[in-house]
């Protein structure tokens, strides 16, 4: 936890902010070993990054005197990463890598070879999604949190949200076999979509293309999921 992050409902006046939380209430204990007088990054959700000295750290409490927190968080990425479902475990990972790479879109997507059961998942819990995406803030120093939708048909998808989510992006489709290398340093805004393990059946990949999707691939190396992720987040931005 490289920021504590709080909540606006924290942050008692301009000068004091007081969690009640175990996580962090643990993390500052047993991983920072915060003791009264240390000053450590701050930050509050949805809004800025500063510094605060602990005034107090009890059993069931922590309170700091804030030092401003009017310091922006790093910029997101101009992407919206569109992700086949992945199975739950690598789910809470896949959540955490980009939100901590600074991904503030992400749809989450059913396609043929993503199981059903997975829709199931306690990691779609909205409270569990909400967990991962705060411990990828925390990571990285970030306030701001992503937005997460869902969408459970493959051909909806596409008939009815892709085309306004094309408006004004660059539409790039990651899957092995692909003709185009991944490019480098776009910068620009972009709708990424990333298949789910056994990758896209031929019929998606034919549909996104026909879209108006590019198709790009990372090389001959089969990747997990998450490992992709962040590779191809850290090579087109």
């Amino acid at each position: 936890m490289n920021l504590i992050l709080l909540t606006p409902e924290e942050i008692r006046d301009e000068r004091l902010a007081c969690l009640r939380d175990p996580r962090r209430l643990r993390h500052l204990k047993e991983v920072h070993r915060a003791k009264v007088g240390d000053r450590l990054t701050l930050g509050v959700v949805g809004g800025g990054i500063g510094r605060g000295e602990l005034t107090l750290l009890s059993g069931d409490e922590a309170r700091f005197t804030l030092e401003g927190l009017d310091t922006p968080p790093p910029p997101a990425l101009p992407v919206h990463l569109v992700l086949a479902l992945p199975r739950p475990r690598m789910l809470a990972r896949s959540l955490e890598h980009m939100t901590a790479m600074g991904v503030k879109q992400i749809t989450l997507l059913h396609t043929r070879r993503v199981e059903k059961s997975y829709w199931q998942s306690p990691e779609l819990d909205p409270a569990k999604i909400h967990e991962h995406l705060v411990l990828g803030l925390e990571q990285a120093r970030d306030t701001q949190l992503p937005e997460v939708t869902l969408a459970k048909g493959f051909r909806p998808f596409v008939e009815e949200r892709l085309p306004t989510l094309l408006e004004g992006r660059r539409g790039l489709v990651a899957h092995p076999g692909l003709a185009q290398a991944c490019p480098t340093g776009i910068g620009t805004p972009t709708l990424l979509f990333i298949g789910p393990e056994g990758g896209f059946i031929p019929f998606e990949v034919e549909r996104l293309l026909a879209a108006g999707c590019e198709g790009i691939h990372l090389g001959p190396r089969i990747l997990r999921v998450e490992t992709a992720i962040v590779a191809l987040l850290a090579r087109l931005f």
